[in-house]
């Protein structure tokens, strides 16, 4: 897909915040004009669309040169961590490649061959799973452009798959008649790869459009000091204006090659200078607003202003209803984001549990998962999306297009919050109910069986705490009646033992 030609702009910004800081010059696409300026104060006029609050469920994919190692866990940082003397990476690196002084990220590059590669059988799965938007990571850490670059020649087009990865799923998610995302990781390339050792690859500046400029020091990889610790967060030196420049580009080649409908950002953003994100954020909403589309921008706190784009927690959820829109990206797998050759998985079970959480308190949930090298989706991850995708197709009245109640639900089991917290989260029990609301109806949904296996007791709907009167309680998806009372202890629901139901119980409480 083509893209415009670039053209110079110069971002120059003031604030008064005890001094003036000014911004760097950047290159990049010429911005389409529009109502969005690149101030904070206008892209506040950023809505989250209906489509999305609708939609619920995403699925994107990392896939990309980190793939094709033969590396273990947190693979998808394997480019990073296969030369850090010690990490699990590294010692697989040795094992498999030799050292990689030798044998570098750069030459991983050859082996992702994508030979089995099928756009529209991926989306099929998707399809299959319920997933309402989709996409690819356009480009992760590693500075590999997945995607037909000009501003990056270590691309998917001409290296690796040689094959327009976002360009092939873009046309097939839109046949299919799903929103399209791309997702965007490139802020973590200003010093991923250990560029200021004379001993590493990375070092060698003829490589340098892959691992990013020759930086001075390795507090660039480990951070700076924060609150008594390092943490990968933050940066020294800060990016150039080269780097910003590059950063800025890359996105607006994604935006006008390939027109998403969710632009979505991994974190440390913050890194970044505040006009360079404002001018990013104003191109892509001002480009959407003409090609009559309903943008959707996530970002993770605290990389752009609130309510100037819809907030991302990964592998967490609110701990209670949201006002806004909001969204958790998670992982098929605990321990990875991309493929990995020890590589295990959540249950659909829980999948299923803490997408009803998270549609609860007013958000979507977008779930990532882990292609092979050849680009086929591993027979386990199928049948997970599988079972997703089975209990949407029964209970999805309560899922598609619902919105939150008065409150998102009760139970005994405390909802982990905090950044990465899913990881170390054990699930729910039966007596875990999430509320949710649509065309009217009021949804009970227990998240697996109570206790007893039989008898369901909602607190807040008992006679005692719930005024109006409910006229009928059903369970979704299960033929017949079943049996149910009210009193001022509660709503007392007897779960059929003798049903099709599988994973959480959808109740329809219809009420006078």
């Amino acid at each position: 897909m083509k893209t415009s030609s670039a053209v110079c702009v110069v971002l120059i910004f003031a604030f008064t915040i005890g001094t003036l800081l000014t911004s760097p010059s950047v290159c990049a696409q010429a911005p389409v004009d529009g109502p969005f300026e690149p101030q904070w104060k206008s892209l506040e006029q950023y809505e989250c669309p209906d489509w999305f609050r609708d939609a619920k469920f995403g699925i994107y994919a990392h896939w990309g040169v980190y793939s094709a190692s033969k590396g273990s866990r947190n693979a998808d940082w394997y480019g990073r961590n296969m030369y850090v003397k010690g990490h699990v990476n590294h010692t697989d690196h040795l094992a498999n490649y030799g050292d990689p002084s030798e044998f570098g990220y750069k030459d991983l590059v050859p082996l992702l061959k994508a030979e089995r590669f099928d756009a529209d059988e991926w989306v099929e799965t998707y399809v299959q799973a319920g997933a309402k938007f989709a996409g690819p990571v356009g480009e992760h850490s590693d500075g590999f452009s997945m995607w037909g670059s000009k501003v990056n020649p270590w691309n998917a087009v001409e290296m690796g798959p040689k094959r327009d990865v976002v360009g092939e799923m873009k046309e097939a998610i839109e046949k299919r008649d799903l929103k399209f995302l791309v997702s965007m990781h490139h802020a973590w390339h200003w010093g991923w790869f250990p560029t200021w050792d004379p001993n590493a690859d990375a070092s060698n500046p003829e490589y340098q459009g892959l691992y990013g400029p020759i930086l001075p020091s390795a507090e660039a990889q480990s951070g700076l000091l924060a609150n008594g610790r390092h943490t990968n967060m933050y940066s020294y030196p800060m990016p150039t204006d080269e780097f910003e420049k590059v950063w800025l580009e890359k996105i607006n080649e994604v935006v006008t090659g390939y027109s998403p409908d969710l632009l979505w950002f991994d974190n440390r953003m913050q890194i970044l200078s505040e006009s360079v994100r404002m001018q990013m954020a104003a191109n892509y909403y001002n480009h959407a607003k003409a090609n009559g589309q309903q943008p959707v921008l996530t970002y993770k706190r605290p990389d752009m202003a609130i309510r100037t784009g819809t907030v991302d927690l990964e592998r967490s959820r609110m701990p209670d209803i949201y006002p806004d829109p909001w969204l958790t990206d998670t992982s098929i797998s605990p321990s990875t984001w991309s493929y990995a050759s020890d590589i295990d998985y959540y249950s659909a079970d829980r999948l299923i549990d803490d997408l009803v959480d998270i549609v609860s308190k007013n958000g979507c949930m977008l779930l990532n998962i882990a292609p092979a090298p050849d680009g086929t989706i591993p027979k386990e991850q199928k049948e997970i999306l599988k079972g997703i995708g089975d209990w949407l197709r029964v209970n999805g009245e309560a899922i598609y297009g619902s919105r939150p109640w008065l409150m998102f639900g009760e139970g005994p089991t405390a909802t982990p919050v905090g950044h990465l917290s899913d990881t170390k989260f054990n699930g729910f029990t039966g007596e875990d109910v999430r509320f949710t609301t649509n065309n009217g109806n009021l949804y009970a949904i227990a998240l697996g069986r109570p206790k007893d296996g039989k008898s369901l007791r909602i607190y807040w709907l008992s006679s005692a705490t719930y005024r109006d009167e409910i006229v009928d309680v059903s369970l979704v998806g299960h033929d017949g009646a079943i049996t149910w009372e009210r009193n001022q202890h509660g709503l007392f629901i007897d779960v059929p033992e003798d049903t099709d139901c599988q994973h959480a119980f959808v109740f329809k409480i219809e009420r006078e």
